[in-house]
Protein backbone atom coordinates (compact mmCIF):
# COMPACT_ATOMS: atom_id res chain seq x y z
CA UNK A 1 0.00 0.00 0.00
CA UNK A 2 2.79 2.41 0.88
CA UNK A 3 4.60 1.65 -2.39
CA UNK A 4 1.36 2.15 -4.32
CA UNK A 5 0.75 5.49 -2.60
CA UNK A 6 4.30 6.66 -3.28
CA UNK A 7 4.03 5.74 -6.96
CA UNK A 8 0.64 7.40 -7.35
CA UNK A 9 1.85 10.52 -5.59
CA UNK A 10 4.96 10.72 -7.78
CA UNK A 11 2.86 10.42 -10.93
CA UNK A 12 0.49 13.14 -9.75
CA UNK A 13 3.37 15.42 -8.84
CA UNK A 14 4.91 15.02 -12.30
CA UNK A 15 1.59 15.86 -13.93
CA UNK A 16 1.20 18.81 -11.57
CA UNK A 17 4.57 20.23 -12.52
CA UNK A 18 3.63 20.17 -16.20
CA UNK A 19 0.36 22.03 -15.58
CA UNK A 20 1.46 24.05 -12.56
CA UNK A 21 0.67 27.64 -11.92
CA UNK A 22 3.50 30.12 -12.35
CA UNK A 23 4.37 30.07 -8.67
CA UNK A 24 7.73 29.77 -7.00
CA UNK A 25 7.96 26.81 -4.64
CA UNK A 26 6.71 28.28 -1.39
CA UNK A 27 9.04 28.98 1.50
CA UNK A 28 6.58 30.32 4.04
CA UNK A 29 9.31 31.77 6.26
CA UNK A 30 10.88 33.94 3.57
CA UNK A 31 8.07 34.54 1.05
CA UNK A 32 8.07 38.33 0.35
CA UNK A 33 4.37 38.43 -0.60
CA UNK A 34 3.14 38.44 2.99
CA UNK A 35 1.01 40.28 5.52
CA UNK A 36 0.94 40.22 9.30
CA UNK A 37 -2.25 38.83 10.84
CA UNK A 38 -2.76 42.06 12.80
CA UNK A 39 -3.07 44.06 9.56
CA UNK A 40 -5.93 42.14 7.93
CA UNK A 41 -8.70 44.58 8.84
CA UNK A 42 -6.56 47.68 8.37
CA UNK A 43 -5.37 46.71 4.89
CA UNK A 44 -8.36 44.73 3.57
CA UNK A 45 -11.28 46.26 5.42
CA UNK A 46 -14.11 44.35 7.11
CA UNK A 47 -14.91 40.83 6.00
CA UNK A 48 -17.18 41.06 2.92
CA UNK A 49 -20.72 39.70 3.02
CA UNK A 50 -20.70 35.93 2.58
CA UNK A 51 -23.06 33.78 0.54
CA UNK A 52 -25.51 31.62 2.44
CA UNK A 53 -24.75 27.94 2.93
CA UNK A 54 -20.95 28.14 2.80
CA UNK A 55 -19.17 24.93 3.80
CA UNK A 56 -15.55 24.97 4.98
CA UNK A 57 -13.47 21.81 5.21
CA UNK A 58 -10.59 21.54 7.67
CA UNK A 59 -8.05 18.74 7.28
CA UNK A 60 -5.62 18.26 10.15
CA UNK A 61 -2.60 16.05 10.79
CA UNK A 62 -4.14 14.28 13.79
CA UNK A 63 -6.45 15.01 16.69
CA UNK A 64 -4.31 13.13 19.22
CA UNK A 65 -2.14 16.25 19.56
CA UNK A 66 -3.67 19.15 21.50
CA UNK A 67 -2.19 21.70 19.10
CA UNK A 68 -4.30 20.44 16.21
CA UNK A 69 -7.44 20.18 18.34
CA UNK A 70 -6.90 23.81 19.38
CA UNK A 71 -6.43 24.87 15.76
CA UNK A 72 -9.80 23.31 14.96
CA UNK A 73 -11.32 25.13 17.92
CA UNK A 74 -10.14 28.38 16.35
CA UNK A 75 -11.72 27.45 13.00
CA UNK A 76 -15.03 26.72 14.69
CA UNK A 77 -14.93 29.79 16.91
CA UNK A 78 -14.57 32.20 13.99
CA UNK A 79 -17.05 30.34 11.78
CA UNK A 80 -19.72 30.24 14.50
CA UNK A 81 -19.77 34.04 14.66
CA UNK A 82 -20.79 34.09 10.99
CA UNK A 83 -23.01 31.03 10.81
CA UNK A 84 -20.60 29.16 8.53
CA UNK A 85 -20.59 25.34 8.53
CA UNK A 86 -17.24 23.68 9.31
CA UNK A 87 -16.21 20.04 9.09
CA UNK A 88 -12.88 19.32 10.78
CA UNK A 89 -11.32 15.91 10.20
CA UNK A 90 -7.90 14.36 10.63
CA UNK A 91 -5.86 11.27 9.88
CA UNK A 92 -5.66 8.54 12.52
CA UNK A 93 -2.02 9.33 13.23
CA UNK A 94 0.70 11.75 12.19
CA UNK A 95 2.09 9.10 9.86
CA UNK A 96 -1.15 8.31 8.01
CA UNK A 97 -0.40 10.26 4.84
CA UNK A 98 -2.77 8.30 2.60
CA UNK A 99 -5.60 8.61 5.11
CA UNK A 100 -5.18 12.38 5.23
CA UNK A 101 -5.10 12.62 1.43
CA UNK A 102 -8.31 10.58 1.19
CA UNK A 103 -10.08 12.95 3.60
CA UNK A 104 -9.00 16.04 1.68
CA UNK A 105 -9.94 14.63 -1.71
CA UNK A 106 -13.33 13.63 -0.33
CA UNK A 107 -14.03 17.17 0.78
CA UNK A 108 -13.38 18.51 -2.70
CA UNK A 109 -15.69 15.87 -4.17
CA UNK A 110 -18.39 16.65 -1.59
CA UNK A 111 -18.58 20.29 -2.65
CA UNK A 112 -16.88 22.18 0.17
CA UNK A 113 -16.31 25.81 -0.81
CA UNK A 114 -12.80 26.16 0.64
CA UNK A 115 -10.27 23.89 2.33
CA UNK A 116 -7.93 24.57 5.25
CA UNK A 117 -5.23 21.90 5.24
CA UNK A 118 -2.31 21.11 7.56
CA UNK A 119 -0.32 18.52 5.61
CA UNK A 120 1.54 15.62 7.20
CA UNK A 121 4.46 16.23 4.83
CA UNK A 122 5.34 18.76 2.15
CA UNK A 123 4.17 16.32 -0.56
CA UNK A 124 1.29 14.13 0.61
CA UNK A 125 -1.52 16.65 -0.09
CA UNK A 126 -0.02 17.99 -3.33
CA UNK A 127 -2.53 15.96 -5.43
CA UNK A 128 -5.40 17.84 -3.75
CA UNK A 129 -4.08 21.16 -5.05
CA UNK A 130 -4.72 20.22 -8.67
CA UNK A 131 -8.08 18.60 -7.86
CA UNK A 132 -9.23 21.66 -5.91
CA UNK A 133 -8.02 24.07 -8.59
CA UNK A 134 -10.01 22.20 -11.22
CA UNK A 135 -13.09 22.47 -8.99
CA UNK A 136 -12.42 26.18 -8.26
CA UNK A 137 -12.01 25.48 -4.53
CA UNK A 138 -9.45 27.70 -2.76
CA UNK A 139 -6.97 25.88 -0.49
CA UNK A 140 -5.20 27.46 2.46
CA UNK A 141 -2.13 25.64 3.79
CA UNK A 142 -2.22 26.16 7.58
CA UNK A 143 1.02 25.80 9.50
CA UNK A 144 3.60 23.04 9.78
CA UNK A 145 4.40 21.24 6.52
CA UNK A 146 4.37 23.44 3.41
CA UNK A 147 2.94 22.40 0.04
CA UNK A 148 5.37 23.92 -2.51
CA UNK A 149 2.59 24.99 -4.89
CA UNK A 150 0.28 26.37 -2.20
CA UNK A 151 -1.23 29.69 -3.28
CA UNK A 152 -2.06 30.69 0.29
CA UNK A 153 -0.42 29.93 3.63
CA UNK A 154 -1.29 30.95 7.19
CA UNK A 155 1.16 30.28 10.02
CA UNK A 156 4.10 31.50 12.01
CA UNK A 157 7.74 31.87 10.95
CA UNK A 158 8.98 28.39 11.80
CA UNK A 159 12.66 29.26 11.87
CA UNK A 160 11.98 31.92 14.48
CA UNK A 161 10.83 29.24 16.93
CA UNK A 162 14.35 27.90 17.22
CA UNK A 163 15.95 31.34 17.08
CA UNK A 164 13.96 32.54 20.10
CA UNK A 165 15.03 29.57 22.22
CA UNK A 166 18.67 29.88 21.14
CA UNK A 167 18.69 33.54 22.17
CA UNK A 168 17.40 32.53 25.62
CA UNK A 169 20.37 30.18 26.02
CA UNK A 170 22.81 32.88 24.91
CA UNK A 171 21.36 35.39 27.37
CA UNK A 172 20.80 33.06 30.31
CA UNK A 173 23.71 30.64 30.02
CA UNK A 174 26.60 33.02 29.23
CA UNK A 175 29.24 30.32 29.83
CA UNK A 176 27.80 28.18 27.04
CA UNK A 177 27.99 24.39 27.08
CA UNK A 178 26.59 21.31 25.40
CA UNK A 179 23.01 21.30 24.06
CA UNK A 180 20.87 18.78 22.20
CA UNK A 181 17.95 19.01 19.78
CA UNK A 182 14.99 16.64 19.57
CA UNK A 183 13.64 17.14 16.06
CA UNK A 184 10.15 16.45 14.74
CA UNK A 185 9.51 14.23 11.73
CA UNK A 186 12.55 14.05 9.46
CA UNK A 187 12.23 16.22 6.36
CA UNK A 188 9.07 18.07 7.43
CA UNK A 189 9.39 21.81 6.81
CA UNK A 190 8.56 22.97 10.34
CA UNK A 191 11.01 20.54 11.93
CA UNK A 192 13.79 21.47 9.52
CA UNK A 193 13.29 25.21 9.97
CA UNK A 194 12.95 25.12 13.77
CA UNK A 195 16.05 22.98 14.09
CA UNK A 196 18.06 25.13 11.67
CA UNK A 197 17.06 28.35 13.42
CA UNK A 198 18.13 27.03 16.80
CA UNK A 199 21.37 25.42 15.65
CA UNK A 200 22.69 28.29 13.56
CA UNK A 201 21.85 30.91 16.19
CA UNK A 202 23.24 29.08 19.21
CA UNK A 203 26.50 28.19 17.46
CA UNK A 204 27.23 31.76 16.32
CA UNK A 205 29.20 32.84 19.37
CA UNK A 206 31.23 29.65 19.64
CA UNK A 207 30.30 28.99 23.28
CA UNK A 208 27.70 26.29 22.66
CA UNK A 209 28.10 22.91 21.01
CA UNK A 210 25.18 20.91 19.62
CA UNK A 211 26.23 17.39 20.61
CA UNK A 212 23.11 15.60 19.32
CA UNK A 213 20.23 16.37 16.96
CA UNK A 214 17.91 13.39 16.55
CA UNK A 215 14.32 12.86 15.31
CA UNK A 216 11.67 12.33 17.96
CA UNK A 217 8.91 12.06 15.30
CA UNK A 218 6.59 14.25 17.40
CA UNK A 219 6.34 11.32 19.83
CA UNK A 220 6.66 11.69 23.60
CA UNK A 221 7.94 8.19 24.36
CA UNK A 222 10.46 8.20 21.52
CA UNK A 223 11.74 11.56 22.75
CA UNK A 224 12.04 10.27 26.30
CA UNK A 225 14.14 7.37 25.04
CA UNK A 226 16.30 9.62 22.88
CA UNK A 227 16.90 12.05 25.75
CA UNK A 228 17.78 9.21 28.12
CA UNK A 229 20.49 8.04 25.73
CA UNK A 230 21.82 11.56 25.17
CA UNK A 231 22.03 12.24 28.92
CA UNK A 232 23.93 8.99 29.45
CA UNK A 233 26.43 10.02 26.79
CA UNK A 234 26.60 13.69 27.88
CA UNK A 235 25.83 14.04 31.61
CA UNK A 236 27.24 17.59 31.48
CA UNK A 237 24.55 18.71 29.00
CA UNK A 238 23.04 22.13 29.81
CA UNK A 239 19.81 21.91 27.83
CA UNK A 240 17.44 20.55 25.18
CA UNK A 241 15.45 22.24 22.46
CA UNK A 242 12.48 20.18 21.20
CA UNK A 243 10.47 20.85 18.06
CA UNK A 244 7.14 20.43 19.87
CA UNK A 245 5.77 20.32 23.41
CA UNK A 246 4.78 16.66 23.47
CA UNK A 247 8.38 15.69 22.85
CA UNK A 248 9.60 18.29 25.33
CA UNK A 249 7.42 16.85 28.09
CA UNK A 250 8.91 13.42 27.39
CA UNK A 251 12.39 14.93 27.67
CA UNK A 252 11.44 16.58 30.98
CA UNK A 253 10.63 13.12 32.35
CA UNK A 254 13.99 11.79 31.15
CA UNK A 255 15.81 14.68 32.81
CA UNK A 256 13.94 14.06 36.07
CA UNK A 257 14.69 10.34 35.92
CA UNK A 258 18.40 11.16 35.55
CA UNK A 259 18.25 13.52 38.54
CA UNK A 260 19.39 16.47 36.43
CA UNK A 261 16.39 18.78 36.67
CA UNK A 262 18.43 21.46 38.44
CA UNK A 263 21.10 21.44 35.72
CA UNK A 264 19.38 20.72 32.39
CA UNK A 265 16.79 23.11 30.92
CA UNK A 266 14.17 21.95 28.41
CA UNK A 267 12.27 24.00 25.82
CA UNK A 268 9.41 22.97 23.58
CA UNK A 269 7.23 24.53 20.89
CA UNK A 270 3.46 25.01 20.45
CA UNK A 271 2.16 26.29 23.79
CA UNK A 272 -0.19 23.43 24.66
CA UNK A 273 -1.91 23.53 28.06
CA UNK A 274 0.27 20.77 29.55
CA UNK A 275 3.36 22.81 28.62
CA UNK A 276 1.97 25.80 30.51
CA UNK A 277 1.21 23.62 33.53
CA UNK A 278 4.73 22.17 33.45
CA UNK A 279 6.28 25.65 33.26
CA UNK A 280 4.22 26.78 36.24
CA UNK A 281 5.30 23.64 38.12
CA UNK A 282 8.95 24.54 37.52
CA UNK A 283 9.68 21.55 35.26
CA UNK A 284 9.56 22.61 31.60
CA UNK A 285 11.70 25.72 31.20
CA UNK A 286 9.74 27.23 28.35
CA UNK A 287 7.80 26.89 25.12
CA UNK A 288 7.39 28.97 22.00
CA UNK A 289 3.64 29.46 21.90
CA UNK A 290 2.27 29.80 18.38
CA UNK A 291 -1.28 30.35 19.66
CA UNK A 292 -3.17 27.66 17.74
CA UNK A 293 -6.68 28.90 18.57
CA UNK A 294 -5.86 32.38 17.27
CA UNK A 295 -4.07 30.85 14.27
CA UNK A 296 -7.25 28.90 13.50
CA UNK A 297 -9.33 32.07 13.70
CA UNK A 298 -6.96 33.92 11.37
CA UNK A 299 -6.85 31.01 8.90
CA UNK A 300 -10.65 30.85 8.82
CA UNK A 301 -10.85 34.59 8.20
CA UNK A 302 -8.35 34.29 5.34
CA UNK A 303 -10.33 31.38 3.84
CA UNK A 304 -13.60 33.32 3.98
CA UNK A 305 -12.03 36.45 2.50
CA UNK A 306 -10.80 34.30 -0.40
CA UNK A 307 -14.24 32.77 -0.93
CA UNK A 308 -15.68 36.29 -0.92
CA UNK A 309 -13.36 37.19 -3.80
CA UNK A 310 -10.72 39.27 -2.03
CA UNK A 311 -7.10 39.23 -3.16
CA UNK A 312 -4.71 38.29 -0.34
CA UNK A 313 -0.94 37.93 -0.08
CA UNK A 314 0.46 34.45 -0.44
CA UNK A 315 1.42 34.32 3.27
CA UNK A 316 -0.41 35.67 6.31
CA UNK A 317 1.97 35.45 9.25
CA UNK A 318 0.62 34.58 12.70
CA UNK A 319 2.20 35.46 16.09
CA UNK A 320 4.37 33.56 18.53
CA UNK A 321 6.05 34.25 21.86
CA UNK A 322 8.62 32.59 24.09
CA UNK A 323 6.87 31.63 27.34
CA UNK A 324 8.83 31.03 30.55
CA UNK A 325 8.06 31.32 34.27
CA UNK A 326 8.87 35.04 33.97
CA UNK A 327 5.95 35.87 31.65
CA UNK A 328 3.59 32.89 31.80
CA UNK A 329 0.92 34.89 33.65
CA UNK A 330 0.85 37.47 30.86
CA UNK A 331 -0.45 34.90 28.41
CA UNK A 332 -2.94 32.82 30.36
CA UNK A 333 -5.26 33.05 33.31
CA UNK A 334 -8.46 34.77 34.30
CA UNK A 335 -9.14 37.94 32.34
CA UNK A 336 -6.37 37.42 29.76
CA UNK A 337 -7.51 38.12 26.19
CA UNK A 338 -4.78 36.69 23.96
CA UNK A 339 -5.88 38.62 20.89
CA UNK A 340 -5.66 41.91 22.80
CA UNK A 341 -2.29 40.99 24.32
CA UNK A 342 -0.83 40.09 20.93
CA UNK A 343 -2.33 43.08 19.11
CA UNK A 344 -0.71 45.29 21.72
CA UNK A 345 2.60 43.45 21.23
CA UNK A 346 2.26 44.08 17.49
CA UNK A 347 1.79 47.79 18.18
CA UNK A 348 -1.89 47.85 17.12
Amino acid sequence: MNRFFAAALAATLCAGIATAQDLRPLNSDSEPDRMDWADLDAKLGPLPKLADGLKVGGVSKTLTNEYWRSLGEGYQKFADKLGVTVAYQAAQSEGDQLGQLTIAEGMVTQGYNVLLVSPQTDANLQPVMEQAKAANVPVVNVNDAVIPQAEHYVGNVQRDNGVRVAKWFVENRPNGGKVAIIEGQAGVYAAVQRTSGFKSTIEEGGKFTVVASVPGNWDRQMSYDAATTILQQHPDLVGFYCNNDGMALGVVEAVKAAGLQDKVVVFGTDGISDAYKSIEAGELTGTVDSFPVLTGEVAMEVALRLVAGQKLPRVVATPQALITKDNVKDFQGKGVDIRTVLMKAAGK
